[in-house]
């Protein structure tokens, strides 16, 4: 018998487009808008679905993950505490030594622009460490 979760059979690509269809009412929507810009912003970045169900990007380690809850979609940058905000989007999880997060909330406008600034920050963070 096979004991393996049904997801593991399925890309990481998959099992995102299935969480945005499942969500069905805004915290899709937004999901789905953030992990445009994020593919925007890094064409090469690697979707991957951790955690039993979290999607995550990786460029050279862990980017950022996309998380969903019933009043928010947080986005959490892995190193967000080593990362210019110019725009000021960082507006949770700002008391930790490491991780940065964003909170989206139905019928707010997301700034497209600085936040595919930011996730190329990120991708730049993870490379200048990746080369040591």
């Amino acid at each position: 018998m096979d004991e393996r979760a049904p997801e593991a059979d399925k890309p990481p690509s998959q099992l995102i487009d299935e969480r945005i269809t499942e969500l069905g009412d805004w915290r899709g929507e937004m999901l789905a808008l953030l992990r445009n810009v994020i593919k925007d912003a890094d064409p090469e970045v690697i979707e991957e679905w951790k955690w039993r169900g979290v999607p995550v990007w990786y460029h050279d380690g862990m980017l950022v993950t996309g998380e969903t809850y019933k009043s928010v979609v947080k986005m959490t940058f892995a190193k967000g505490a080593s990362l210019e905000d110019p725009a000021g989007l960082f507006n949770s999880s700002l008391e930790g030594n490491t991780r940065r997060a964003i909170d989206f909330r139905e019928g707010e406008k997301v700034d497209k622009l600085a936040l595919q600034a930011l996730v190329r920050a990120a991708v730049a963070l993870n490379a200048s460490t990746a080369k040591r």
